[in-house]
């Protein structure tokens, strides 16, 4: 996968062996022998740069180094120009879109600047991507029941839930979409206190 790198992690004179995560709004490095992983919000990097395999990043407080190798150019790239929610979630102008439940304001802002064909609690016949609002896990099975059947050949479903809470988790959508005969295919941040997880038909049955 091209957000993900083994690779050494260098801070001054100490060097470690780990794992590298290129997330969507931070860097995560998870050492090796099983220490706290490091996390380096896009936010803290006051410059980012590539050179000769190795991505730098400075801090206010210091300058980390990571031998990501043929990747480091476009891992400074992404850092630097970070993908919108809108980019991220496939959303353009002329998609079509479906919406269920509700949303926060900024979204639908998002939303509404990149696309007008935009139907808020129903599913339209022309929908490229359906947008499921849950907050609850027992809710789960009869939302996506329904919202499932309308789902057509390369619709997409994203189902958007809370992150963090044991009312819902990942494995419970996770499993009443594929209980549901899609299968997931991507997840994505949300939003700060929200997880998206996409759902499309299989190939072989579309």
């Amino acid at each position: 996968m091209g957000n993900e790198a083994t690779c050494t992690l260098k801070i001054g004179k100490q060097t470690t062996a780990g794992t590298a995560l290129l997330e969507s709004s931070e860097l995560i490095f998870r050492p090796a022998g099983g220490s706290p992983r490091l996390k380096i919000p896009f936010s803290a990097m006051k410059s980012v740069k590539a050179l000769d395999g190795r991505v730098y990043l400075e801090t206010a407080d210091t300058v980390i180094s990571l031998n990501v190798g043929a990747i480091a150019e476009k891992w400074r790239d992404k850092i630097l120009h970070p993908k919108s929610r809108a980019e991220k979630l496939g959303i353009k102008a002329g998609t079509n879109v479906s919406l269920l439940g509700e949303f926060e304001e900024a979204f639908l802002k998002e939303l509404r600047a990149s696309t007008k064909a935009i139907s808020n609690g129903k599913i339209t016949a022309s929908s490229d991507l359906i947008f499921l609002s849950v907050n609850l896990a027992k809710d789960l099975p009869s939302a996506i029941d329904k919202t499932a059947k309308a789902v057509k050949g390369a619709t997409a479903l994203w189902i958007v839930y809370p992150k963090g809470k044991k009312e819902i988790t990942e494995n419970d959508v996770l499993t009443a979409g594929r209980k549901s005969g899609l299968k997931d295919v991507r997840v994505v941040a949300f939003s700060p206190t929200h997880t998206a997880l996409k759902f499309v038909i299989p190939i072989a049955n579309r």
